[in-house]
């Protein structure tokens, strides 16, 4: 995975799991998603609450690390309050 991709796994409603990756471009973050390993990466456009909370997660810490510049927490964190007001982020 480049420096600009951050993944994780997922478990979906029907008891299985879902690959996902996001990729920094940008000032912007591009979700994808794929169910098996081999199968192609598909764009996700409207990706849940969930995936936003785990991506921010894994952005304080890389900006811990030194790998990301601290802003991108508060653009991430603006992101989540503007489509999930209801998180209270």
């Amino acid at each position: 995975m480049a420096k600009a991709e951050i993944g994780w796994v997922r478990s979906v409603a029907e008891g299985g799991k879902l690959d996902v990756y996001v990729q920094h471009v940008g000032n912007r973050w591009l979700f994808y998603a794929r169910e098996r390993r081999y199968d192609p990466w598909q764009p996700l456009t409207d990706p849940p609450l969930e995936d936003w909370l785990h991506l921010l997660s894994a952005v304080t810490r890389r900006v811990a690390r030194r790998r990301l510049r601290p802003e991108e927490i508060d653009r991430v964190k603006r992101t989540i309050r503007e489509r999930f007001p209801e998180a209270g982020v």
